[in-house]
């Protein structure tokens, strides 16, 4: 096992991914500005 940089990992794992015909869908402002605040929600 060697260790590499986060980055490149990243992207050999999306281009794995994408060789699988696997998508990855991202969050948007709105849903990320909701995960970090503790003020909105239950």
């Amino acid at each position: 096992m060697y260790e590499i940089p986060h980055d490149v990992d990243q992207e050999i794992a999306r281009l794995k991914l994408h060789a699988m015909g696997v998508a990855i869908d991202y969050l948007t402002e709105e849903q990320q500005r909701y995960l970090t605040s503790w003020q909105e929600g239950t």
